[in-house]
Order: C-alpha cells, then structure tokens, then sequence
C-alpha cells in the first residue's frame, strides 16, 4: 500500500458519495484498499483526464472541461490534481 497520499486517500472518504449511493469504505485503510483494488489514478490536469479517457477508448472530442469535471467519476482534489476511476 501507500501508492495514494493522505490527502488523496482522504478526500475520497469524504467525498466517496459522489460516485457512490452507499459508502464502499468506512476507514481510511478501508479506503486505501478500495482505490488500490479498483485502479483509480491521480492525474495533474485536465488535459491529462483526456488523454487518460482517450486511453482507455472512450470519445473525448468535444467534451468540455466543465463536462470532464462533472463526470461522477472525476474527483477535483483539492490540491489541483484530480482523482479518475475507470468508466
């Protein structure tokens, strides 16, 4: 483990109703682990979603930044980086 910050780890116990109905982690390890186990990635911008998206097949032609940050699956750390589960 230790592949996320505490910040990032953090921010996504926090704020894991975004992407969630029901809280998936009730601990900061619980939470760790649930980030580990489902490949969620921290990327430094925007730009680096998209390219992230296109890696991955998805269609980002077109889509906005306003759209990119309010896809459920894009979480706007607070420190200017963004945390991406898969889609």
């Amino acid at each position: 483990m230790g592949e996320y910050s505490e910040m990032v780890v953090q921010f996504f116990l926090e704020n894991q109703g975004q992407l969630y109905d029901e809280p998936v982690a009730e601990t900061y390890e619980e939470a760790e682990i649930f980030l580990e186990e489902n490949f969620a990635v921290v990327l430094n911008s925007l730009k680096e979603c998209k390219e992230y998206l296109e890696d991955m097949g998805i269609d980002v032609v077109g889509l906005s930044n306003d759209e990119l940050r309010e896809m459920d699956e894009v979480f706007a750390l607070p420190n200017g980086q963004f945390l991406m589960f898969d889609c």
